[in-house]
Formats: C-alpha cells, sequence, structure tokens
C-alpha cells in the first residue's frame, strides 16, 4: 500500500481541503488525519459513527497523597515546572505537570507518585473505508506519539488498499516527522506569501532529511503571480517537481462550508486539484 502524506508548512493554506479532495477522486479506501491538536476531516468526510475509540496515554502525571505527605516542601522546591501548588495541602497542577518524576524520587515517605495520565483519544471509523484520527487533550505532549498511533491504527485494520492518503500537522515539529516516518510521497501544499514560501522550504529540508519523494503545488496561486514565480523557480532549482497551480476561488470556501470537497461540485479549484491529484499518481507510482 502506498502511503501519500499531504503537508504545508504552515497552517491554513488549504492541506486539508487537497486532501479531502484526493480521498474523493481516488475513492480511498484508508486515510487518516494526523492533525491530532485540530483534526477536522471528519467534517468534510461526513464520518459519523465511530466504529472504535480508545484512551491515549501520554506522559504520566504525578500525585500527591495529602494521606502520607508530612509538608516536606521538598516536591515543590524541586519542580522545575512550579506543577506543585500548597494551598491547605499540596497538590499537583495537571496543566503544569510534565511527568518528570522528580518528586517522586525526592519524595521521603513516597507521598508523590506518577500516574497513568490520558492525553488524548484515538479514533478508528470503518465503513467502506477506514479512517484513523485522534484529538489530543488541551494541555497535552506527545502528539507525535499520538501521531504514530493513529498510522498504526490505520494500517493495522485496512485491507487490500493501494493506497493511503495522510492528512499531516502544519509546521514542522514532532507531529509532522511522525507523519512522514515511512510514506512514499510527501505533496507540499503552499501558498504565495512570504510565510508560505518561507515554511515550505522548512519542510522541504525536512523531507530531504527522510530521503522522500517531494512534490509541490501552490494555493491560491493567482493572489500574488510574482511570488508564485518564485515558488516555481525554487522548484527548479532544487529539482522538485512543481505538479500544479490552484486559483483563489470563492465556490471552494462555499462547499467546505456545506461539508463537501471541493470535487464534488464544479468549480475552478476543483478543476485545479483534479490536473494535480493525476500527476501526483504519476509521480506515485512511477507511472510515465
Amino acid at each position: 500500500m502506498k502511503q501519500l502524506l499531504i503537508l504545508s508548512g504552515k497552517g491554513g493554506t488549504g492541506k486539508t481541503t487537497i486532501a479531502s479532495a484526493f480521498i474523493k477522486l481516488s475513492n480511498a479506501r484508508a486515510y487518516a488525519d494526523c492533525d491530532v491538536d485540530a483534526p477536522n476531516m471528519h467534517l468534510l468526510m461526513n464520518s459519523t459513527a465511530i466504529t472504535k475509540s480508545s484512551d491515549y496515554y501520554g506522559l504520566p502525571k504525578a500525585e500527591i497523597n495529602t494521606d502520607m505527605c508530612i509538608n516536606c516542601d521538598k516536591c515543590r522546591k524541586s519542580c522545575n515546572f512550579n506543577a506543585i501548588k500548597v494551598d491547605s495541602e499540596y497538590k499537583v497542577d495537571y496543566y503544569s505537570c510534565e511527568g518528570c518524576g522528580v518528586c517522586e524520587a525526592i519524595c521521603p515517605v513516597g507521598a508523590a507518585v506518577l500516574k497513568p495520565a490520558v492525553a488524548g483519544e484515538l479514533m478508528l471509523y470503518i465503513d467502506d473505508a477506514v479512517f484513523s484520527t485522534a484529538r489530543l487533550k488541551m494541555g497535552s505532549g506527545t502528539s507525535g506519539k499520538l501521531v504514530s498511533e493513529v498510522k498504526k491504527q490505520m494500517k493495522s485494520s485496512v485491507r487490500n488498499a493501494d493506497l493511503a492518503i495522510i492528512d499531516g500537522s502544519p509546521g514542522i515539529g514532532c507531529p509532522v516527522i511522525a507523519s512522514m516516518s515511512g510514506v512514499d510521497m510527501v505533496l507540499i501544499v503552499t501558498e504565495p506569501s512570504i510565510s508560505g514560501i518561507s515554511d515550505m522550504e522548512r519542510i522541504v529540508e525536512t523531507a530531504k532529511k527522510f530521503q522522500t519523494k517531494t512534490a509541490v503545488c501552490v494555493n491560491k496561486f493567482d493572489v500574488n503571480i510574482e511570488n508564485t514565480r518564485r515558488i516555481e523557480l525554487f522548484c527548479k532549482d532544487n529539482n522538485l517537481p512543481f505538479i500544479g497551480k490552484i486559483p483563489f476561488d470563492p465556490y471552494a470556501v462555499k462547499a467546505i462550508n456545506n461539508g463537501k470537497s471541493i470535487v464534488d461540485i464544479e468549480c475552478e479549484s476543483g478543476k485545479a486539484t483534479e490536473n494535480i491529484f493525476k500527476e501526483t499518481i504519476k509521480l506515485l507510482f512511477n507511472k510515465g
């Protein structure tokens, strides 16, 4: 099964819009939303019935047994994250605790202990296709580990699929690196803005480290033709396939607001996306 990962380097470029269109165009039997901090693909894919839901355990959190506590104050003084507060008794601030374990190690009576903590929820939808996603709890870390679980859940649940489409996270951090691991190709969706170009360059450098096949397309290319040319030139200079441009299209906004993909309606952005999809598939499967 070939895995196509769609990234942007920044938020708001249209990554999920393109990913949902590709899922419709390919009639994909396996896809995943790895933007675990703010998943939204389920809104466009009209996924309703969760087949499987499970808790995700990230870093442990400290707890203090107040019946055992002797108020020695060693835990509070040793906590580098200021997570231990004192009112009438010692308590751990859940959102400040990083699970480092110093309090547990230093407590002379064993009142401070680390306990497993639910950091998010893994969700799996199975009908005609397998859709894997997750939602990280506010203030929780280890998003990269959760992304790996999303991909693992998808791969273990699908049968006889030629293609899996993965909607990645914005940026170049841990969740993006986890998304990129093991995929066959990365499609970068960028925009003709200064920040868009900068973030595209960063995500290209990240993909190079994985030696992953990479291509670039530009969304809303006509809002700044000069910057679009800069992107095309960058791709040429770096031997990156530049596989298409999508125009700014108010009908795309209407489609998304109505819970549809841009290829579900007749619009210019949808037509351009179809051409980009064809070029992507050629590259992914080495056709032509």
